[in-house]
């Protein structure tokens, strides 16, 4: 039996994680890192840990025997309110638990980035997402594997109007995003959740990044 850390469990694809963990029957603890307490906080196998992400180093013991961390972490702009606090969300927390999975000898690391993502990019978010995927391949993770989704479906806990706005109008426009728009397409946020677990249990070796069109098409292998 394995073991396993989630970050972002209240977030849309971290909570898909969860599931996706405590079904399979491979782990016997998953470890949720959470600001606030998580609806799984009484399952048997969850061992929840109510953390300052300002301040992971003292929960380092935490990450000794994990084996598959995944980070599922982001806000919007609308939340954070300010460039600062999201930089802290989306940057600095990913890279403060990859660098404890790095230190603890943690198989695998999979995140969550995004389409686009690229530190050269004129778009704020973009930027940031592109700068912790670099920052993440300087570490030389073990198995380091980033996702890339574009815009995510799904009901979420907290509601976020631009997101949902974005939804609405891109769902009929799917049909149209065609050759080079393909990668724009929204994907389920279950489909993420289930790509990220199955690819934690190959155990590859080295560097792995999944653009969206490959998310979506491994979710609807593995969920239909």
């Amino acid at each position: 039996m394995k073991k396993a850390a989630v970050a972002g469990a209240t977030g849309l694809v971290g909570r898909h994680v969860v599931k996706e963990l405590i079904n399979s029957r491979k782990y016997d603890e998953i470890h949720i890192l959470t600001r606030r307490k998580t609806p799984f906080f009484k399952h048997p196998l969850v061992r929840e840990h109510i953390v300052s992400f300002e301040e992971l180093e003292g929960i380092g013991p935490v990450f000794k025997e994990i084996n598959d961390i995944f980070v599922a972490l982001g806000t919007t702009m609308k939340q954070a309110k300010s460039h600062e606090e999201f930089i802290k969300v989306d940057y600095t927390y990913p890279l403060k638990i990859a660098e404890l999975a790095k230190e603890y000898g943690a198989d695998t690391f999979t995140v969550v980035s995004a389409t686009g993502a690229n530190r050269e990019s004129r778009f704020f978010y973009n930027r940031v997402k592109g700068t912790l995927e670099e920052a993440l391949i300087t570490l030389k993770l073990p198995s380091l594997h980033i996702f890339r989704p574009s815009l995510l479906l799904g009901e979420r806990y907290e509601f976020r109007a631009g997101e949902k706005s974005a939804e609405w109008l891109s769902k009929p426009l799917s049909v149209f995003m065609k050759g080079p728009l393909d990668k724009y397409k929204p994907v389920k946020g279950s489909y993420v959740a289930a790509s990220m677990y199955a690819v934690a249990q190959k155990e590859s070796r080295g560097l792995h990044i999944y653009e969206s069109p490959l998310i979506r098409r491994l979710g609807k292998v593995l969920k239909n």
